[in-house]
This record gives structure tokens, C-alpha cells and sequence, in this order.
């Protein structure tokens, strides 16, 4: 039997909802190694019925595997927000207080909710891509940074914070989730781009142009500017800065970077060793011509970033957020504000890397006489 590539894809990831009901049911396993157990042996009957459904003739794209398998994770992960935000209950209790206790921090609500929604609706937009054999390489690009980054902070923050000594069999689980975006980027990277029909004189007269002849991208480096300040500052705030700004910042504005759960130390570490040499290089690929690389990568870090920030903005609003280090009611708006633009920026980059390519293509020989015109 061979069903459509979208129909038979929701089937699988749709048993998500009664395995979790079975598993909760049966208390036996609330023991830790079952449980982990249990899991592998699950996603080794999925890729089994994936099989099956497929009839392998989606297997010369083995991504299409992957994400079948992970949309069944991301329904997990969605009854796991909805169960504990009090929306449902009876599904994955006794896998969630037994096996993996962080996930009802607010931190790990948030971040099930992103991979139960975002990520998901991600997955069946580019099983459908493959099913009708098109081109998913941005989606993926996308998907790529924000799982990555969805799955560092997690890690680090388990291993470093209040929950290091809870840690059990089952966090193994995770590890996948390190390995498989790893060789699921190099494939990503590998496929072919699809390249603009632009003439060599259109491509040239774009590249020839200066900054000052570019006003959109004049504000975007200058967004880029502000959030590569905004970006130091905040590591600098959670690396314990004695600066007075540092202290005043830690306490009445985001007293959430100071919860012993590591989560958003961990996020903020990330973004000044890594996000911030990124934004610089953003600013050098807008001012000289010919940055190939950029397109690619701003798609990267824009999923990387509005993945991280959804969870940072969540958490720091939630009620499972110790009241200490929840965001004061009276600064909650400049809080959203500040945030949400820190997220807009590599997402306005991304769109202007896609929307007028040619100025990040390579130089053509047209474009180099130009230059040296």
C-alpha cells in the first residue's frame, strides 16, 4: 500500500497521540530505563510503518524519513505544552515526571510548543515539497538553525543547571537531536540553489551600486548595528559585569537571566560567541558585493533566532517562571518591544537576502571592470 507523500506522513506523527495515552496508562514503566527503552524501540516501529506507508519510493530522499519521524516528536512534544499548561491531562505525565522532569520548566514548555507548531507545520511543508519533487532547500535552512538552536540552549542548560542532578537514562533520547540536524545541514547544503534568471549587466549594476545608493540596506546595518550592541550587552550582563547598567538591567528588566535553571544564560552566551560574529558579517556581506554565503546563512540564523526568542519571551512570562525572575509588570511593554525587534532583525535580513539576490552573487567579469572603472 502507497499513500500520497502529506497523508501518508500525518498518519504516523498522528500516533503520537495514542502511544503517549498507552504509555501514561501503563504504569509499569515509570521506571527510567523503560522508559528510554520504550522510546527507542517506538521510533524503530515508526521508521518500520514509514516504510511501509511510503513504499520506499520517498527514500531516495532520506530527509523525507527524518521528518516523519521528527513530526511524530513534535506531536509529542506539543501534548507535552498542552498537558502541562493544563489544557489536557493523562497523556504524558508519568514520561514527563519520570524520564525528563525539565520539561515542565517554563523553558522546556516553551520550546515544546515551538517544536508542536513551528517545526511541525516546517515538517509537512517540506514532505510536501519532496512528495511533488520541488525544492525545500530554505525551508530547510531554516529549520536547520532553529532546531540547532532549540536543542544547544536544551542541552547545555540541563547539563549545567538546577536539573544536572535529575538527569536520567532518558535524556539520551536527545542525542539524536544533535547528531541528525548535523548530517541533515550537510545534505541541505549540498543541494542545488535555485539561481535567479538575472543577466550579467543587471547583476553588475546592482553590485556597482554603494551603500549610500542602497537605503534599505543602509537601515538594515544599521538594525544590525543596534543588535550586535543590544547582543554584547546582554552577555556581558549575565558574565556578571560589574557595570552599573549591568546591575540594573539583571534586576528590573530581565531578572529571567539570572534563573538557576541556565536556560538563558545559556542563551545569551550563545548569542555573543556565536550570533554576534554572524551580525558583523552580515554587515561586511551588505557593504562589499559578491557574499554567496550570506543568503544561506541568514536563513539560518533566522530560524535559529526567532526560535530562540520565542523561548526566551515565553519563559520569561510564564507562570512555571519562579515570580523572582519574571519580568516586572512595569516594564513588560519596553520588555516585548526590545525583544521582538532583537528577533525582527535577522529575519528582515533573510527576506532581503532572498528578495533581491544579486547584489550576493558571485562577481561576474562585468561587475569586476565596473569596479576597477
Amino acid at each position: 500500500m502507497q499513500l500520497p507523500a502529506v497523508p501518508g506522513a500525518l498518519a504516523p506523527s498522528l500516533l503520537a497521540i495514542p502511544v503517549a495515552f498507552g504509555i501514561n496508562a501503563a504504569t509499569a514503566l515509570a521506571d527510567r530505563l523503560a522508559l528510554m527503552l520504550v522510546g527507542v524501540l517506538l521510533l524503530a516501529g515508526l521508521i518500520s510503518i514509514i516504510f511501509f506507508v511510503s513504499g520506499g519510493s520517498h527514500f531516495q530522499d532520506p530527509l523525507f524519513c527524518v521528518f516523519v519521524v521528527l513530526s511524530f516528536t513534535s506531536v509529542a512534544d506539543l501534548i507535552i505544552s498542552l498537558e502541562e499548561d493544563g489544557y489536557i491531562s493523562g497523556f504524558m505525565e508519568v514520561y514527563v515526571r519520570e524520564g525528563e522532569p525539565y520539561l515542565r520548566t517554563a523553558h522546556g514548555i516553551m520550546i515544546c510548543y515551538w517544536d508542536g507548531i513551528i517545526h511541525y507545520g516546517l515538517y509537512l511543508a517540506m514532505m510536501a515539497a519532496i512528495g511533488q519533487r520541488k525544492s525545500y532547500r530554505n525551508l530547510g535552512l531554516f529549520w536547520l538553525g532553529s532546531l540547532m538552536m532549540s536543542i544547544v540552549v536544551f542541552l547545555l542548560g540541563n547539563l549545567i543547571g538546577k536539573y544536572s542532578s535529575d538527569l536520567s537514562p532518558a535524556f539520551l533520547l536527545n542525542l539524536p537531536y544533535v547528531l541528525i540536524p548535523i548530517w541533515a545541514g550537510v545534505r541541505l547544503f549540498q543541494q542545488p540553489k535555485a539561481l535567479p534568471c538575472l543577466s550579467p549587466e543587471k547583476v553588475a549594476k546592482e553590485q556597482g551600486k554603494c551603500l549610500y545608493q542602497r537605503p534599505q540596506d543602509m537601515g538594515l546595518v544599521l538594525v544590525l548595528l543596534l543588535t550586535a550592541a543590544f547582543t554584547f550587552f546582554r552577555g556581558m550582563v549575565v558574565l556578571d559585569c560589574p557595570a552599573d547598567s549591568c546591575f540594573e538591567y539583571i534586576y528590573q528588566h530581565e531578572p529571567y537571566l539570572r534563573d538557576p535553571v541556565a536556560y538563558p544564560k545559556v542563551q545569551m552566551l550563545i548569542y555573543m560567541f556565536y550570533v554576534l560574529p554572524f551580525f558583523c558579517l552580515s554587515i561586511y556581506g551588505l557593504v562589499l558585493p559578491g557574499c554567496s554565503w550570506l543568503p544561506d546563512w541568514s536563513l539560518v540564523f533566522a530560524g535559529a533566532v526567532a526560535q530562540a526568542q520565542f523561548s526566551h519571551l515565553g519563559s520569561s512570562l510564564h507562570a512555571r517562571t519562579p515570580f523572582p525572575y519574571q519580568t516586572p509588570e512595569d516594564v513588560w511593554w519596553s520588555f516585548l518591544l526590545t525583544n521582538v525587534l532583537y528577533a525582527l532583525g535577522p529575519q528582515l535580513l533573510a527576506f532581503r537576502c532572498l528578495r533581491c539576490p544579486a547584489f550576493f552573487l558571485p562577481a561576474t567579469p562585468a561587475s569586476r571592470g565596473k569596479k576597477h572603472q
